[in-house]
């Protein structure tokens, strides 16, 4: 089972973000992933792709992602 957001979103400077709409937008974008990445992981296994080796897959694709922050 995925884990529910955050309950708090914590910015570079470590306060939460407060704002109400980022907050909305932040809750939508996790359940969308969420489900997104479980849609995946379930596609995945039920062709044959090992669970752990998928789980690996998956934590690369989210160790790989840049920053926006970052200079390119």
């Amino acid at each position: 089972m995925i884990p529910p957001p955050p309950a708090l979103w914590p910015q570079p400077d470590g306060t939460a973000v407060s704002c109400r709409e980022k907050l909305a937008l932040l809750a939508e974008t996790h359940a969308e992933l969420a489900q997104a990445l479980q849609d995946a992981f379930e596609d995945a296994v039920l062709m044959g792709v090992d669970e752990q080796a998928m789980r690996q897959i998956l934590a690369g694709m989210v160790a790989g992602l840049e920053s926006p922050r970052r200079a390119r």
